[in-house]
């Protein structure tokens, strides 16, 4: 058959305060790594200060039930001081920034809550009014917890983007460049072009995304899709810059270069994701700036009640109190830190998460639209039954049909050798010819071979025998080609050629089912063939002939039923869908990873991925409510009872056990947060 027909059908194809560091990444943008690395730093110097701060304070001896020595006393003033200009500088500076933009937050709050602390023990160590105040101690462990949290931000935040840019780094410095006459040339890898073949070596990187030209080698693809194992790439299939070639060495043509490549591509979403705000940590910054009113009121409050009972030292000490311990230290990690876990685990497992929105929302998701071609199944023909005539094995069928098609360039061709090769020995044909419209033949082992649909059994004359014809109307019935395999004049045998299903793809349905979700299949394909595709998936809908300019109505269609969708497609054809969509995601992103309509990008091709990415919308949210309401009962709690709401019964509030409270509060958020990690997204990470 030629290269560009053949019967029976179409084929179906398919604002953290920064410290003060100006390091940039290979992209030129600030790296979240170098922030943690300078936050690490920062917290170290700082905790090494704040334990004699700590042991010298008369309230922890107290407590703890030890005497500090006289000449000790110097430390906690001198070395506090120290803390707070060093350790609290970020905080001071960010403050600094959201009172000018009148927006008081989080590092306004923190900000109030060390300068009150140093400035209430600065007086009390000098002798000023009678306070009895040390909050040296107090100080120095609201510095370094909140620096810790910030480190441990940064940090995981770093992790979102640091086997992708670990990648990056392990690019080759140099390509092998095949000339024109065959000879091979080391150049540097920026003066790559597009068309430019590259020889990649057995245990080498593809130097630039392109297509395998000549070989075949497993591909070790971890660090771009999440998947260990290797993945077997032939001639035509496409190869990805930082891959490696496990056991053999490959030809590419390259197709992109630089800044086009799929990696660069994943880095600058990855780049997004972290740059973009989530509705969670909106929340927590109004609810930052709703405690730092919070705390003014009730400082106000305090000192105006206790002074009116007459008590001026009594207000002053209580109203201190309460704006040092009303610092909401555990808020400030309960939304962010839970992002950014989930970001880095997100990135690991091959799920690139563009917008932070799209994966809350799709918690809530209870419909999943799927693209059938190139992501339900694979885009691309295959045989998908083999039937023999009588007295014919399925081998000796497929060695038949893969000999007369192996000098065929067309896609049906290459699936039939395909299936030849993975059944049995293909012999060698000559004399191959083209039947334009209608098959090929070729002469295989002495005999007259011939490879075509009905068409062609009719110019040859041939009948197909009984326990053939049955089957083949089925296939045609449900939209496979079907070909027929003659032999000196007669029927042999059949195959039937479909887009093949994902094998993943019915795991993917079946998973989505049992957490409660409707699944629903749309397509460009004739009502009978998606019918069969979908029956056999054990799909809930299926909307078929929808042409790709249309796919985005039918979305709006869904979401008017009041349906939640999340839309599951390429990424090219199926940008406005996925832009329509609740939650868009592009599977299989490949060289096209700069998908701008879809919020999450799946680097692999693996539909069972979006119930990976359902699982931790679902686990993130939780570990954020329950941080939340961990957070913020600490201050519902401390600052009433610091203020002395039951002094009248005997009680206020120690500012030891507010402190140390305070310190649990943060501690318990951040193993909370740690917790997310063990969530099994059921994908395989690389």
């Amino acid at each position: 058959m030629n290269d560009t027909q053949r019967p029976d059908g179409p084929v179906t194809t398919g604002p953290r305060p920064a410290p003060d560091d100006t390091t940039t990444d290979r992209g030129g943008h600030r790296g979240h790594g170098d922030h943690a690395a300078a936050f690490r730093d920062r917290f170290w110097v700082s905790l090494a200060l704040a334990v004699p701060v700590v042991f010298s304070s008369h309230m922890v001896a107290d407590l703890l039930g030890y005497h500090v020595p006289s000449w000790a006393a110097w430390m906690a003033p001198v070395l506090g001081t120290a803390l707070f200009l060093y350790g609290g500088q970020p905080f001071l500076t960010g403050a600094v920034g959201e009172l000018r933009g009148r927006r008081p937050g989080m590092m306004t709050l923190v900000a109030l809550a060390i300068t009150v602390a140093a400035v209430a023990s600065a007086l009390t160590t000098l002798g000023v009014g009678g306070l009895m105040l040390d909050f040296w101690w107090e100080l120095a462990l609201l510095i370094v917890i909140m620096l810790l949290g910030h480190w441990l931000e940064m940090r995981a935040l770093g992790q979102a983007s640091g086997a992708l840019a670990a990648l990056a780094e392990l690019l080759p410095d140099t390509a092998e460049r095949v000339g024109a006459d065959g000879a091979v040339t080391s150049v540097p890898l920026a003066e790559l072009r597009v068309d430019d073949v590259v020889l990649v070596r057995s245990g080498a990187r593809v130097p630039a995304d392109g297509q395998v030209s000549d070989g075949a080698a497993e591909m070790d693809e971890s660090m771009v899709t999440g998947e260990s194992r290797p993945v077997p790439r032939a001639v035509g299939d496409r190869v990805v810059a930082g891959t490696v070639a496990t056991d053999s060495a490959l030809r590419v043509r390259v197709q992109a270069v630089g800044e086009d490549t799929a990696l660069a591509g994943i880095g600058r979403l990855v780049a997004q994701a972290q740059a973009s705000t989530s509705r969670a940590q909106a929340l927590t910054d109004r609810a930052a700036a709703v405690l730092f009113y919070f705390a003014a009121v009730a400082g106000a409050v305090t000192f105006t009640v206790w002074a009116a009972l007459g008590d001026l030292t009594a207000a002053v000490e209580r109203t201190v109190t309460v704006l040092v311990i009303a610092c909401p230290h555990a808020l400030g990690l309960a939304i962010p830190l839970v992002i950014a876990i989930s970001t880095s685990m997100s990135a690991r497992a091959g799920i690139l998460v563009k917008d932070r929105l799209a994966l809350e929302r799709m918690r809530s998701v209870d419909t999943v639209l799927f693209d059938k071609t190139g992501t339900l199944t694979r885009g691309e023909p295959a045989v998908v039954a083999v039937l023999p005539a009588d007295g014919v094995t399925d081998a000796e069928l497929l060695g038949a049909a893969g000999a007369a098609e192996s000098d065929s360039e067309h896609p049906l061709a290459r699936a039939v050798v395909a299936a030849a090769r993975a059944a049995t020995a293909i012999p060698t044909a000559t004399g191959f010819r083209s039947l334009t419209g209608r098959g090929v033949r070729a002469v295989v082992d002495g005999h007259d071979i011939a490879v075509g649909g009905p068409t062609m059994l009719r110019e040859l004359g041939v009948t197909a025998p009984g326990e053939l014809t049955g089957p083949t109307a089925t296939w045609a019935d449900r939209g496979a080609t079907v070909l027929h395999v003659v032999r000196d004049g007669r029927a042999i045998g059949a195959l039937a050629l479909a887009d093949d299903i994902r094998p993943e793809s019915r795991e993917a349905v079946r998973d989505l089912h049992a957490a409660g979700v409707r699944v629903v299949m749309i397509t460009g394909d004739a009502r009978d063939v998606a019918e069969a595709v979908g029956a056999e998936l054990g799909v809930d809908e299926v909307l078929a002939e929808v042409l790709p300019a249309d796919k985005d109505a039918a979305v709006a269609r869904l979401q008017a039923r009041g349906l939640t969708v999340a839309m599951v497609g390429d990424g090219v054809n199926d940008a406005p869908a996925l832009a329509r969509a609740d939650v868009g995601i592009a599977i299989g992103a490949g060289t096209d990873v700069a998908v701008e309509s879809a919020g999450v990008v799946l680097a692999s091709d693996d539909p069972r991925a979006v119930l990976a990415v359902r699982r931790l919308s679902e686990a993130g949210y939780r570990k954020m409510w329950q941080n939340l309401m961990w957070a913020t009962g600490y201050n519902v709690l401390s600052v009433p009872l610091a203020a002395g709401v039951l002094a009248g019964a005997g009680f206020v509030l120690p500012v030891a056990v507010g402190a140390v409270a305070m310190s649990v509060s943060t501690i318990v958020v951040a193993l909370n947060a740690q917790l997310l990690r063990r969530v099994d997204l059921g994908v395989t990470a690389g």
